[in-house]
């Protein structure tokens, strides 16, 4: 990880998973950061506001790892979902590009369609099929068209020591002893915060061209396959994980099945290749749980 002394850091979001952890990698590198959480720097305030909050702290490098992830919710209030995940990433780009400085905005798979077969690339079409995606593909597309030094960095099913996941949710029941039921048609590569923010943190001062990235766990598994994994890892009986599919969850928001990003442009960039997700999993787990 390189941080030069010039580098200022803004991180947003700081009150998350992925927040809290580049502002603990940045702070025990000696860096100069500033972690903002949601209360401290409020996407859905206006423009005005941001922009003066920028000016106050006058980074050199912004992740903007803040977001609306209620992905049921954004469903009915599209509207502040847009306003945070969109709006807002634009108006932080373009104070950005006026200021000289990069901005990494973290975004997602669900701004696919979920139906592929093969990992996604950067440049393959994209097209969510709910709010939450349409609201974070609206931020990737203001981002871009700000056209200054940023980056857009996809990623997926992330877990860490703060907020909710599938990885603390389903670790903690079965580490109760308790039984669950995991759905089998949903596919990912379960992705370490930790090992995110490290990459992030690499990108935030490499010499590469602004664009578009993927960065998650290498490898493939279905939630049922991460559950059994867990299972292993805790040493409890992996017959506690039941297989069941995504009908029998039924949500206002549709799950992508396949949420497979291939990190080819990342790797190709010279940038750090992400660990197998269950080598990251083996290592989080004492954090995580």
């Amino acid at each position: 990880m390189s941080t030069p002394d010039e580098t200022r850091w803004l991180v947003t979001g700081a009150g998350g998973a992925l927040g809290s952890d580049l502002v603990a990698i940045l702070t025990a590198a000696g860096a100069d950061v500033v972690g903002l959480d949601r209360t401290q720097f409020d996407l859905s305030a206006p423009a005005a506001d941001l922009t003066a909050r920028l000016a106050e702290i006058a980074p050199t490098v912004v992740i903007n790892a803040a977001a609306y992830t209620r992905v049921d919710d954004a469903e009915a209030d599209e509207a502040t979902a847009l306003a945070i995940n969109g709006t807002a990433p634009g108006v932080i780009a373009a104070w950005c590009a006026r200021n000289g400085s990069r901005l990494i905005q973290v975004s997602t798979d669900y701004v696919f369609n979920g139906d592929a077969t093969r990992p996604y690339q950067v440049d393959d079409p994209t097209g969510p099929t709910g709010a939450y995606g349409r609201t974070k593909l609206a931020g990737e597309q203001a981002v871009l068209a700000a056209s200054g030094d940023g980056h857009v960095v996809r990623t997926g099913w992330l877990y860490g020591e703060r907020g909710t996941s599938f990885i603390r949710t389903i670790g903690g029941r079965l580490s109760a002893g308790d039984a669950v039921q995991v759905v089998t048609d949903q596919v990912g590569a379960p992705t370490w915060t930790r090992d995110l923010a490290d990459r992030l943190i690499e990108l935030g001062t490499a010499e590469v061209a602004s664009g578009v990235w993927h960065c998650s766990a290498a490898g493939t598994a279905s939630w049922y396959e991460v559950a059994v994994a867990l299972s292993e890892e805790l040493g409890v009986d992996p017959g506690l994980v039941g297989r069941t599919t995504s009908e029998a969850f039924v949500r206002p928001a549709r799950r992508p099945a396949y949420s497979v990003l291939a990190n080819d442009a990342w790797i190709a960039a010279g940038l750090p290749a992400m660990p197998d997700w269950r080598v990251s999993l083996h290592a989080a787990l004492p954090a995580v749980l």
